[in-house]
C-alpha cells in the first residue's frame, strides 16, 4: 500500500514602506512610530484554484458554475429545448427542488431528493392527483448521497451517515435521523458523497480529496463500504479523485463508478473516467500520480508510470464531470438499452467552450469493457452558457427514467413511445 504525505505550500509576504514628504526648513522631524503598522493578510487560495497556472486572458473569465438563487418556475424550465432520440420524450415531473441532486424511489412510488447546498432531503409524493413535495430532512451538511433499502432511508453528509427507519410512514413528522457512521473527514472540498446499497447489502460511498491537486492524507481519495448498521468499515478503492455516482453491473455486480478528473492542466485533458472495481481494496486508480488512465501529474507524477494504476473502462471527455449512472433494468426502453448505463455529464467549467452537460449511454461487452458512448439527452448548453445541468437518474417501475437538474431544481421524467394524454 503506498505512503502519502501532504505537500504543503509556504507563501510569504514582502511588505513595503511608504517615504514621507520631507518636512519643511526648522521644523522637526515626525516621530517613527513604535512599530511598523501590520501587513494585510493575504487571503487563501479557492481550493478550485489549486494547481492554477499564472492567469491570462482565457483563465482569469473561468470559474466554476454557481446555480440561480432559486429554482426555476416550471414553465420556465427548458425541456422544449433538449434533444433526446426518437420515440423518446421529456416533461417536467416535479419543480421548485432547490438544488435537486441524488434520486431514490421506493416500492410505493415516493420519490426521494437530497439538496446538496441547501442541506435538506425532500420527498415527493402523490396527494389528491398532485405532486407534493415534503422536507424529510434539514439543517444537515451537504447531504448529497441517499439510499434505499427495506424501507430505510441512508443520508450522507459530509462527515456522518445516518438513517431514517419506515421513512414512508413519516413524512409528516419525520424524526431525527440516527447516526450510524462518523469516521469521517470534515474536509467540504469534494467532501459531499454518493451514496449506494450493494448486492452485498451493504452501504457503498466515496471519500474525495480535499483539493483540486494535492498528495491526499489516508483518509482521503477512496471508497469504503460498511454494513447497514455503520459496523465493518473497509477501504475497497485507493486513488480516486471526486467520485459522484455508482452502480452495480446487474448480471456481474461489478461496481462501475464516475470519476472527475483534476482541472488546470489543460483544455482538453485530462479525461474524466469511467471505472470499475475488480479487486476490492487492492485498485489503485492513480490519483494524485496519473490522471486519466494516461496522463502523468507534473508534479506528483514522477517516479511513476500510468501503467501502475487501473485503467479506466472508458474515457469520457475532458471537465465534463461525470455524476450519476445507473444501469438501465427496466422493460420500457428499446431492448436494445437493456443494461446499457446511463450517465449524467454535469457539464465543464474549467473549460472556456463547455461541454458535457448531458445524458449519455455507454454500452459494454459481454465481459463487462467498453463498447461504445453515444447521446441521449443533449441541449442543456446553449451558446456556452447552461440552460440546466443534469446530476443523478432512478428508474420507476414502469421503466420510465427520472432526472434530477441542480441548476434549475428540477427533475423530470423520460418516457418511450406514444405520450398519453
Amino acid at each position: 500500500m503506498m505512503k502519502h504525505a501532504r505537500s504543503l505550500l509556504s507563501l510569504g509576504l514582502l511588505g513595503g514602506l511608504a517615504l514621507a514628504p520631507f518636512a519643511a526648513v526648522a521644523q522637526p522631524a515626525p516621530a517613527a512610530p513604535a512599530t511598523a503598522p501590520p501587513a494585510a493578510a493575504a487571503a487563501p487560495t479557492p481550493t478550485w484554484k489549486q494547481g492554477m497556472a499564472p492567469e491570462n486572458d482565457v483563465t482569469a473569465k473561468i470559474a466554476p458554475v454557481f446555480q440561480p438563487p432559486l429554482p426555476a418556475a416550471a414553465d420556465k424550465l427548458p425541456t422544449a429545448r433538449l434533444k433526446l432520440p426518437p420515440g423518446f420524450n421529456i416533461e417536467v415531473y416535479a419543480s421548485g427542488i432547490a438544488n435537486a441532486r441524488s434520486l431514490r424511489i421506493d416500492d410505493n412510488g415516493i420519490v426521494y431528493v437530497s439538496s446538496r447546498t441547501v442541506g435538506k432531503v425532500y420527498a415527493i409524493v402523490e396527494k389528491d392527483g398532485k405532486r407534493v413535495v415534503k422536507t424529510i430532512a434539514s439543517g444537515m451538511h451537504m447531504p448529497n448521497g441517499i439510499a434505499l433499502h427495506n424501507g430505510t432511508l441512508y443520508i450522507a453528509e459530509v462527515e456522518r451517515i445516518s438513517k431514517i427507519e419506515n421513512v414512508a410512514a413519516h413524512l409528516d413528522d419525520p424524526p431525527k435521523p440516527v447516526v450510524i457512521y462518523s469516521d469521517l473527514p470534515s474536509d467540504e472540498p469534494h467532501g459531499w458523497k454518493f451514496l449506494a446499497v450493494g448486492p452485498d447489502n451493504k452501504l457503498y460511498f466515496n471519500i474525495g480529496a480535499p483539493c483540486n491537486i494535492c498528495m491526499p492524507p489516508p483518509t482521503h481519495a477512496q471508497l469504503r463500504r460498511i454494513g447497514l448498521d455503520g459496523t465493518g468499515a473497509e477501504v475497497i478503492a485507493h486513488g480516486t479523485r471526486q467520485v459522484v455516482g455508482m452502480d452495480f453491473h446487474p448480471v456481474s455486480h461489478t461496481l462501475y463508478f464516475s470519476e472527475n478528473q483534476r482541472d488546470w492542466l489543460s483544455e482538453d485533458s485530462p479525461q474524466d473516467k469511467l471505472n470499475r472495481l475488480v479487486n476490492p481494496g487492492k485498485d489503485h486508480f492513480g490519483y494524485p500520480f496519473c490522471h486519466g488512465g494516461d496522463m502523468l501529474d507534473p508534479q506528483f507524477g514522477w517516479g511513476h508510470t500510468c501503467d501502475e494504476f487501473v485503467k479506466p473502462v472508458a474515457q469520457v471527455g475532458p471537465h465534463t464531470a461525470p455524476l450519476g449512472l445507473r444501469f438501465y433494468t427496466g422493460k420500457m426502453f428499446p431492448p436494445a438499452y437493456g443494461n446499457a448505463i446511463f450517465m449524467a455529464r454535469h457539464g465543464s467549467w474549467n473549460k472556456s467552450q463547455k461541454i458535457g452537460g448531458d445524458v449519455v449511454v455507454v454500452n459494454l461487452n459481454p465481459d463487462g469493457s467498453f463498447k461504445s458512448m453515444e447521446p441521449f439527452i443533449t441541449g442543456f448548453i446553449v451558446d456556452n452558457n447552461y440552460i440546466g445541468r443534469p446530476v443523478d437518474m432512478a428508474w420507476m417501475k414502469d421503466g420510465s427514467m427520472l432526472l434530477s437538474d441542480d441548476y434549475n431544481g428540477a427533475v423530470y421524467r423520460i418516457t418511450y413511445g406514444p405520450q398519453k394524454p
